[in-house]
Order: structure tokens, then sequence, then C-alpha cells
């Protein structure tokens, strides 16, 4: 008996060592095949978006400044209401980016717009649909409250990212142009951040 009880303990030892290795191929398996999806996930939404985007008519040069103008005091409007009413310590930061990111965008496109000829005054006047959107987020708090914004976002950031792709390559006003074209790739990043917090907050 003392003779088999080496050979016992290696084949124990081995059959451990062998069990290892299988759970971490499985879990590099795993996180390959996630990463995979990921990257896939990214690349139907990116065409997704540029479909959208193609498919956009492309606004006047005043239709284009009013509409980003709305975009913005909207985006600004729903972020501030996060800082007070969210929950989650993400949310939050995202929506102080959102604070900074569009504010700087409205006097990008401000000041492009002032150099037009003849010059265009921006319309940020709310529509009504944004009006009924902030009013509904008014009404809650906490979980509740992320989920709905993170959701309003990852819509008004496709809004965004289409008219901004639009008028890069379409519109008639140069400077606009340029910020159109400008702006279109920080929105995109909004846009990626917001639907990964979708996954988060989505209950």
């Amino acid at each position: 008996m003392t003779r088999l009880t080496p050979i016992c303990l290696i084949a124990g030892l081995t059959l451990a060592a062998c069990n290892q290795a299988a759970e971490r191929r499985a879990e590099n398996a795993a996180g390959s095949a996630a990463a995979t999806a990921e990257v896939v996930g990214d690349r139907i939404e990116n065409a997704a978006d540029n479909t959208a985007s193609a498919m956009r008519p492309t606004p006047s040069a005043q239709e284009f400044v009013n509409q980003a103008a709305k975009s913005d005091a909207f985006e600004i409007a729903a972020a501030k209401l996060a800082e007070t009413q969210g929950v989650s310590t993400e949310v939050k930061l995202f929506a102080a980016q959102m604070i900074e990111a569009h504010t700087d965008s409205t006097a990008k496109i401000k000041e492009a717009a002032g150099k037009a000829e003849p010059a265009i005054q921006p319309d940020p006047a709310l529509t009504p649909d944004q009006n009924e959107d902030l009013a509904e987020l008014r009404k809650l708090t906490g979980a509740k409250f992320d989920e709905e914004y993170v959701d309003g976002q990852v819509d008004a950031h496709e809004d965004a990212l289409a008219l901004m792709r639009s008028y890069a390559s379409g519109g008639t006003d140069a400077a606009l142009r340029a910020v159109a074209a400008e702006i279109a790739p920080v929105v995109e990043g909004h846009l990626k951040m917001a639907r990964e917090l979708e996954t988060k907050t989505d209950r």
C-alpha cells in the first residue's frame, strides 16, 4: 500500500493541474468570445449609425444651427437633472462631461454661425418632445432616473450624430461644415459611452 501512495499522489496532482489548465482555457475562451462579441456589436452599431446619417436629408445652414442648439440645450438641461436626481456615480460623471462638452459645442457652432453671410442666429428653444422628456425626468429619482436618463441619452446622441455627419458631408456653409466634422467624433464617443452605461442601468 505504501508503494502506491506516491503514484496516487502524482496522479491526483496531475489531474488537478489538468483541471486548472482546462479552467484557464475556458476562461480565456470566454474572454475572447466576449471581446469578439463587443467588437462585432460596435461594428453593427457603427454601420447602423452610418446608415442613419446617410439617409438623413442635409439641413440648411439655419436648420442645422437651430437643431444643434436645441440638442445642446437639451443635453445640458438633462445632465443638470442627472447631477441632482441620479444615483449612479458613473451616470453623474457622464452628466458632468455632457455639460462641459455641449457647452463647448454650443460656443463653436455659435461662432461659426456668426461668420456666415449673412450671420445666422441659433434658436435654442427646446422642441415639445424635448420639453416632455425633461418633464418626465423631473418626476424620477434614483435608479429609475438613471435608467430613463441614459436611455434618452442614447436616442439623443444618435440623432445628434446623424445631424453632424449629415451637415459635415453635404452642408452649404464651409465654416459650419468644418465644425460639424469636428464635433461628430466627439458625439460618437458620447454615444458609445451612453450605450455602455445603458447595459448597466437597464433593469
